[in-house]
């Protein structure tokens, strides 16, 4: 950040991101300018919640002043509107922080994600949270005034800028703590220099703002609209969470979600009770409609905030939601904590227990209500956060059955992942005679469509699941059975597919087996430490080979993932699986000459069929080319 000072005065550099976050705003947002307003207040709403907070630890921040409101006036002749607030203010170095970078991670991975398109980067945006800077959408101009609690009354902080690449800063006297907000409007913004516009505004966004917003009352006189000296409340000033779900509109939930989840759009769903017995508290729990950029950061906190008796305590209260869940956004507000607890006391909280399960149970109970009754939501829901939800399966034992009704997986029966399964769906339909379930994982979705060990099922239409979402092998490694049905991975140990295999198969099978025996014991010669064993198979159709896991062995696509990943795997060697009936493998048993190489080359072909990486690509090139050659002569 470069600096150049005149006086007091400095002018400071924009961090790159909020120069890039400005320029898309004020062109994406533009059509639904009316949200500045609402990110304002919401803004000045926080900064008194946490004054509050922290008065209840020193009460003399509240400068013998304890009235917490949001003030919203405009002055026509001077062309501003300004929002001021009796919050906790900002300190010089708060005001540099958060009005002149974006400390966020996942930062530069969210700029890189947009695309230019207006409308889709509109919800990029909002997804990101623009807060402050939604100022500029309306303004070409704005200024800040403010002053922390507790700071003497010349420790003031003056903040300014126009919305290019620079802002100014400047220590000033300020009597009042809080933050007021001096917005120059655009040429175009005239309706917003007059009082019913903004009242509408204000109260279609933010009528359930705790704190009192106050604008001056006015009256007509004589054909014209004139201030009084009296103030008037335009909200309703009461916590949305305690009223009756009754009183409350599907406009009034989804303005608060967006209050409380820094969110443009609405909300997929959400779940409002009061609980009483052991604990008494109100939860508003909220499922959003998209997933934030940075949703796959474990690190990223929760977007709970707790109350005590309607006193706001803390933001993103991690204890209140298990990891799994950490897309819910919502408030809890308990009637039996006290007023003084901190995060080191909520981790030690039997209550805080009580309260989490009951809340993951009432989130568990409404995503079960959009999968019986609402398909479309849930199926959408599933496209959002579905890989966030597989990780309750490890984390989760005591609702570990319910998560897994829960899960939707792509399935042979489809082309698509848009098209997906549940187990109980996949149990429903699978074939008679069919005691397992069986899945295949591989990096990607059309590396498990496309996995040779499929032919065998394919061919006897027997249905297999596609797992290709990184999580899903700490899934199964997780969860062994569903109601009775053993997982059964399609790529690991001997296939046995019991009853859908008649007596004759099997015998088959083992007159094969011992008719190659000279030829697997010599491919296991001539690859020695690569294999653990060769052996013949009847997975397999169309493939020559395939390599699988022996039953008690890591898969190869997990010991790849943890490689990528920077982490150890234990050194297990694949079984290499020959088919016999595979022109290849036959050819093989009249191969002296170049017998190696082609050894060699079944066992690269087999690793790249699921997704491994060879470890000497040109040597496979090199043998590839010279068979070429020997089979042209």
């Amino acid at each position: 950040m470069t600096a150049s000072a005149t006086a007091s005065r400095e002018t400071l550099g924009f961090q790159t991101e909020v120069k890039q976050l400005l320029q898309l705003m004020i062109h994406s947002l533009y059509s639904n300018r009316e949200i500045f307003l609402r990110e304002l207040v919401s803004n000045a709403s926080d900064a008194c919640d946490k004054l509050r907070f922290e008065a209840l630890h020193n009460d003399s921040l509240y400068e013998n002043a304890s009235e917490l409101n949001i003030r919203v006036s405009y002055d026509k002749a001077a062309r501003t509107l300004t929002i001021a607030d009796s919050g906790i203010g900002m300190s010089r170095d708060e005001v540099i922080a958060n009005l002149g970078t974006i400390a966020k991670s996942g930062t530069r991975d969210f700029f890189s994600k947009l695309s230019g398109d207006q409308q889709k980067d509109a919800h990029l945006i909002g997804q990101f949270g623009v807060g402050f800077y939604s100022a500029f959408i309306v303004a070409d101009k704005v200024s800040v005034l403010t002053r922390r609690a507790g700071e003497k009354s010349d420790q003031g902080v003056y903040w300014e800028s126009d919305g290019g690449g620079e802002f100014s800063i400047e220590m000033v006297e300020r009597a009042a703590r809080g933050t007021e907000i001096t917005l120059h409007l655009r040429e175009d913004q005239d309706d917003l220099l007059a009082g019913h516009k903004l009242r509408e505004i204000i109260r279609k966004y933010s009528n359930h703002i705790m704190q009192p917003i106050l604008m001056q009352k006015e009256e007509w006189k004589d054909g014209k609209q004139e201030l009084l000296n009296e103030d008037e409340t335009v909200n309703q000033a009461s916590a949305l969470w305690t009223r009756s779900k009754n009183d409350i509109t599907e406009e009034q939930y989804q303005e608060f979600y967006k209050h409380v989840g820094h969110d443009f759009d609405d909300p997929l769903a959400w779940t409002h009770a009061r609980v009483e017995g052991r604990q008494d508290y109100t939860q508003l729990l909220y499922i959003p409609g998209r997933a934030p950029f940075d949703l796959y950061d474990r690190n990223t906190r929760h977007g709970i905030k707790l109350y005590v008796r309607r006193v706001f305590i803390m933001d993103d209260a991690e204890q209140l939601m298990p990891q799994y869940m950490r897309f819910v956004r919502g408030v809890v507000d308990s009637s039996d904590l006290p007023l003084n607890v901190s995060r080191e006391i909520l981790q030690e909280s039997k209550d805080i227990e009580a309260i989490r399960k009951g809340c993951t149970g009432k989130v568990l109970g409404l995503l079960f209500d959009l999968a019986e009754n609402d398909k479309e939501k849930y199926a959408k829901f599933w496209g959002e956060f579905g890989k966030v939800l597989k990780e309750g399966i490890g984390e989760d034992f005591a609702n570990k059955d319910k998560i897994a009704a829960l899960l939707r997986f792509a399935s042979t029966l489809a082309d698509t992942t848009d098209e997906t399964v549940s187990l109980k769906d996949y149990i429903a339909r699978m074939k008679d005679g069919q005691e397992k379930i069986y899945y295949v994982t591989a990096d990607s979705f059309n590396a498990a469509k496309n996995s040779p060990h499929l032919e065998v099922f394919r061919k006897k239409g027997i249905e297999v699941l596609l797992l290709s979402d990184r999580v899903d092998e700490w899934l199964v490694s997780n969860m062994f059975e569903f109601e009775g049905k053993s997982l059964v991975s399609v790529a690991k140990g001997g296939l046995d597919l019991g009853k859908l295999e008649d007596a004759a198969e099997k015998q088959e099978q083992e007159k094969q087996a011992d008719e190659l025996k000279g030829l697997t014991d010599k491919i296991k010669t001539s690859l020695a430490e690569r294999v653990k064993e060769v052996r013949v198979t009847h997975r397999l159709t169309d493939s020559p080979a395939c390599l699988v896991a022996d039953e008690h062995d890591m898969s190869g696509n997990l010991a790849r993932l943890m490689k990528a990943a920077g982490q150890k795997s234990p050194n297990s060697q694949p079984i290499l699986e020959i088919n016999p009936k595979h022109p290849v493998v036959l050819r093989l048993q009249n191969e002296d000459a170049r017998f190696d190489d082609w050894a060699a080359v079944l066992f690269d072909q087999a690793l790249l069929a699921e997704g491994g990486h060879l470890d000497d690509p040109a040597g496979f090139v090199k043998r590839i080319n010279q068979l070429m050659l020997d089979m042209g002569k």
